[in-house]
């Protein structure tokens, strides 16, 4: 699974909720086409490699892929059972926010209709809403 290689701080502030839309990577830059979310939301490094293995799955391992997105907040969690106070627990899990316009996965070397399969497999192992794009209907 994704997850940063070193951190400079090892347990990171939640943050509000997620506003406004993604000014960057809102446009198809590598393949042909791309899977955008339309929501926002924390998309956990499970996430992205259960939807990556079904993206390839399908595609049986023909075409390319490219991940848009990377992991780098971390997410703790305490213990079951273990009382109020004494301190933020341990980093659980690492996560990537994700605002409404993000191209999420992009994909190239495969039919339209192919990618298009294989993007609707991806977009329900994640748990934001999300919509398939082409390059030439961005």
């Amino acid at each position: 699974m994704l997850m940063p290689k070193k951190v400079k701080h090892r347990k990171v502030q939640r943050g509000g909720r997620i506003r406004g839309v993604s000014n960057r990577g809102t446009e198809i830059s590598f393949g042909s086409f791309g899977l955008k979310s339309t929501e926002a939301g924390l998309i956990s490094a499970r996430q992205i490699e259960s939807a990556r293995r079904a993206m390839t799955r399908y595609v049986q391992r023909g075409g390319k892929i490219w991940i848009r997105i990377f992991p780098d907040k971390a997410i703790t969690k305490k213990g079951s059972e273990v009382p109020m106070g004494k301190g933020k627990g341990t980093v659980d899990h690492f996560a990537a926010v994700v605002r409404p316009g993000r191209i999420m996965f992009e994909m190239d070397g495969v039919k339209k209709e192919v990618a298009e399969k294989a993007m609707e497999l991806a977009s329900h192992k994640l748990c934001v809403k999300s919509r398939f794009v082409a390059k030439d209907q961005e």
